[in-house]
């Protein structure tokens, strides 16, 4: 018997009956629905050609027949490759031409312009909201059953593109065996079980969304509250029912603003994961305050799923991404490879089941990301505490070096952040024609709250070394975010490049 994801997931339904995603406004659906729906859709694909191996890109909005899709991907041993619905043509089109899909599905008003570089014959369409579309209409006449593909966990589940700030995106490639073994971690680590009912507000052409909840789930016989998006108003709505909720810190901190946050609304959850970006300590301060939950923040990445976690029951530390989980070794490293001294920062590198085999058709790119003794390097900054606690100081090229000076944009960030009426910040390094970079702060204000340059700058004046003190700060209405919330540096760097004149 063929031992994969999928295989390990329909061993752990033992109930066909019970609930698995509650869709607002539908019927729920069953797990039993789920896979009859995954078989169709595994039928319709093996029509249009897709074999084991083959690539299936997808692009659609979030709904549960998007997500019985992937499930079929899995049934019939085909790589599953989501794009994220907010991708252009042009990056369509890249992803397209480095993949090879055998088929594109895709939203119906996105069909034109994927047909504009893809043939129109293989591709299929599905609404957004999953009940209509030519694979639905396909979808319909198909049998119920399908005769699963005997993938092994060695062999490729997925196939997620990094987000690209820099550079040209790669395809990490990730198997059976690296969604199946992370899943597992999370589910023993954070307790999850077939009465636990998840409040699902995030997409699902990512890994927060499609692997850590989805795949967490399916392994625990679970629940889905299924929400197409984040909404306020839907998020309050689907509290009561719900056990765990997962977001990036956006969510937390918008239903923080929101005066029904309290203890009483909150009362069922029993479990408040964050991760995707740095979730600030204050944000952790004021949602314990406000609903007596601490939230638990956690640490993974596209090329290695999730690594590190807040631990259940012992003490959750904000500012801080928990311990490495079962399975997962995890060392602070110099640039030779080396461990650090304990407390020093490094690069954070890793190596497990959960850790993926290299990025598609880039076997060089792939050979300069590993140590060769298997540590992966993640390109974060980070450092250890006495107690076995990571803190991640911030990405390897955020690195700021002005004057010969080693500057951490995270230390700063911290002091920016306690400032009174600092809602967020995020420094960054700016070509300097003195001191090759400059310190450079961009702040948000709390609403209703007026910030100045001098006023920030006399505030830290005397907190921090003098290189490492901002040389400007710009104040801005909100940072620039990807969907999942993470701040893009990279556009700010690129639209303030020319803030200091060089000098003569």
């Amino acid at each position: 018997m063929a031992d994969n994801l999928y295989a390990r997931i329909v061993q752990a339904a033992s109930d066909l009956d019970r609930n698995f995603i509650l869709p607002p406004g539908r019927a729920p659906l069953s797990y039993g629905d789920a896979f009859a729906a995954a078989a169709r859709f595994a039928h319709v694909l093996t029509r249009h050609g897709v074999g084991p191996g083959e690539r299936v890109a997808v692009q659609v909005e979030k709904s549960p027949e998007g997500l019985f899709l992937y499930l079929a991907c899995l049934r019939l041993g085909a790589i599953y490759l989501p794009l994220n619905s907010d991708y252009t043509a042009g990056e369509l089109a890249y992803f397209a031409s480095d993949a090879e899909p055998s088929v594109f599905v895709c939203s119906d008003r996105s069909r034109e312009k994927i047909a504009g570089f893809f043939p129109d014959e293989r591709i299929l369409t599905l609404s957004d909201d999953g009940q209509s579309g030519t694979l639905m209409e396909e979808a319909r006449a198909a049998p119920a059953e399908f005769s699963d593909a005997p993938m092994a966990m060695g062999d490729l589940a997925a196939i997620l593109y990094t987000s690209g700030t820099t550079g040209r995106s790669k395809g990490a490639m990730l198997s059976h065996g690296n969604l199946f073994s992370n899943a597992s971690s999370l589910k023993q680590a954070w307790r999850y079980s077939q009465s636990d009912v998840l409040l699902h507000a995030l997409p699902i052409f990512h890994t927060h969304g499609l692997f850590v909840a989805t795949n967490t789930t399916l392994l625990s016989s679970a629940s889905m509250i299924f929400l197409p998006k984040f909404n306020l108003d839907a998020m309050f709505a689907g509290l009561p029912g719900a056990t765990v909720m997962m977001g990036v810190p956006t969510f937390y901190t918008r239903l923080l603003s929101d005066a029904r946050l309290n203890r009483d609304s909150t009362r069922s959850i029993r479990l408040f994961i964050s991760g995707s970006a740095p979730l600030l300590a204050e944000t952790h301060r004021e949602w314990q305050q406000r609903t007596g939950h601490a939230i638990l923040e956690r640490y993974g990445m596209t090329e290695t799923n999730m690594n590190t976690s807040n631990p259940y029951e012992a003490m959750r530390l904000p500012d801080s991404v928990g311990l490495p989980l079962p399975g997962v070794e995890l060392r602070i490293a110099g640039e030779d490879g080396r461990p650090v001294a304990p407390g020093e920062i490094g690069m954070i590198e890793v190596r497990g089941p959960n850790v993926f085999s290299g990025y598609w058709r880039m076997p060089e790119k792939t050979a300069s990301e590993f140590r060769p003794d298997g540590f992966f390097i993640t390109g974060d900054l980070g450092t250890v505490n006495a107690d076995g606690y990571v803190h991640i100081v911030g990405r390897g090229k955020d690195l700021i070096i002005t004057g010969g000076f080693n500057v951490y944009p995270k230390e700063v960030e911290n002091l920016i952040d306690a400032l009174p009426g600092v809602e967020e910040s995020a420094v960054v390094g700016l070509p300097h024609g003195d001191f090759g970079e400059g310190v450079t702060a961009f702040v948000v204000a709390k609403t209703g709250i007026k910030l100045t340059e001098d006023g920030i700058m006399a505030a830290l004046s005397g907190q921090l070394a003098k290189f490492k003190l901002p040389k400007r700060v710009i104040i801005l209405a909100q940072l620039p975010r990807n969907t999942m919330g993470k701040v893009q540096k990279n556009l700010m760097r690129d639209e303030y490049r020319g803030l200091y004149a060089p000098t003569s």
